[in-house]
C-alpha cells in the first residue's frame, strides 16, 4: 500500500492505494486496473486514520483496487485554520477522487467516516454505486458528548484488541486535542437518519455484535431510513470490527457489493 499528497479546495491530505498487482510509487490518476468494476474507497472517522483501516484495505485491495483517505486535520496532514462541516469534508474527498480520475466506487465509512461517506455520495450521486456504514454515529442514545464518551469508553475496556486501541489512542495523539475538539461538535451536530434518507444509492449499515457505540436499534433504524438499507451484524465485535475481523467485514461488503442471484 502506497500513498500520495492530494490537495482540493485549499484543503490537504493524503490518500493509500493497493490492488492485486500494485507495487509502490505515487497513485496515478484514472480507477485502476482496467475490468475490476467500481473500487473501494475508506474513510475513517474522528481523531484517526487510515491505520484503523489497513487490515480491511488489504482483504479488499485482494479482489481490486481500494483507496484509504488520510483527512485533512488528521492523521499527520495539516491542521485547516478553521471548523470543517461534514459537508465540507465530503465536499473534498469527492474533489479529491475526481481529481484522480477515480468515477466509479463504492464508499466505506466508519464512525465519523460514515457522516463523510453519506455528504461524498450527496456530492457526486453519479458516482457513487453504495455506501456501506460502519459503526454509524451519532447513536439517539448518545446525544449529548458525555453519553458518547462513555459508550467509547466501555467499547475500548471491554470489546477491542490490544492492537486496536493502540492504534486510536496514537492517532489521536497525532490529531491533537484541539483538532478533536473543533471538530467533535460538528460531529455531534450531524443529522445521519435524515441524510441517509436523501441517498438514492444502497446502503449497508454494518456493525459489531457488541458495539456500544452504534446500538442494534440504531443500525435498524438507519438501515431502514435509506431507500434501499440493509443491516448486517459481525458476531463478537466491537466498534472497530474491521481491524478485528477484517475478512468477516469484507465478506459483508462483498455480497452487498455483488448479491447472490435468487434460486
Amino acid at each position: 500500500m502506497f500513498s500520495t499528497e492530494v490537495e482540493a479546495l485549499g484543503l490537504r491530505g493524503r490518500i493509500w492505494t493497493a490492488w492485486p498487482g500494485a507495487s509502490h510509487g505515487r497513485v496515478q490518476p484514472g480507477p485502476g486496473p482496467a475490468n475490476r468494476g467500481p473500487a473501494y474507497v475508506l474513510i475513517h472517522g474522528i481523531g484517526v486514520s487510515h491505520r484503523y483501516l489497513a487490515r480491511l484495505h488489504a482483504v479488499l485491495a485482494a479482489s481490486g483496487p481500494t483507496y484509504s483517505l488520510d483527512l485533512p486535520g488528521f492523521g499527520g496532514t495539516p491542521k485547516p485554520e478553521s471548523r470543517l462541516s461534514v459537508a465540507d469534508y465530503g465536499a473534498f474527498v469527492a474533489a479529491v477522487l475526481k481529481s484522480l480520475g477515480i468515477d466509479s466506487y463504492y464508499l466505506v465509512g466508519h464512525s465519523m467516516g460514515v457522516q463523510f461517506a453519506i455528504e461524498t455520495a450527496l456530492h457526486r450521486p453519479d458516482a457513487v454505486h453504495g455506501l456501506v456504514l460502519m459503526g454509524p454515529v451519532v447513536d439517539s442514545r448518545h446525544k449529548n458528548v458525555g453519553r458518547q464518551s462513555l459508550a467509547l469508553t466501555i467499547d475500548g475496556l471491554f470489546h477491542e484488541s490490544p492492537s486496536s486501541n493502540w492504534i486510536v489512542l496514537t492517532d489521536y495523539l497525532r490529531c491533537g486535542v484541539r483538532w478533536y475538539f473543533t471538530e467533535l461538535p460538528v460531529m455531534m451536530a450531524y443529522p445521519t437518519l435524515e441524510r441517509v434518507a436523501d441517498l438514492q444509492v444502497p446502503v449497508l449499515v454494518l456493525r459489531g455484535e457488541r458495539d456500544p457505540v452504534a446500538g442494534p436499534d440504531w443500525s435498524l433504524r438507519l438501515s431502514r431510513a435509506a431507500a434501499d438499507g440493509r443491516l448486517s451484524e459481525i458476531p463478537g465485535c466491537g466498534h472497530v470490527v474491521q481491524h478485528l475481523q477484517p475478512k468477516a467485514v469484507a465478506d459483508a461488503i462483498k455480497s452487498f457489493v455483488s448479491p447472490a442471484p435468487e434460486a
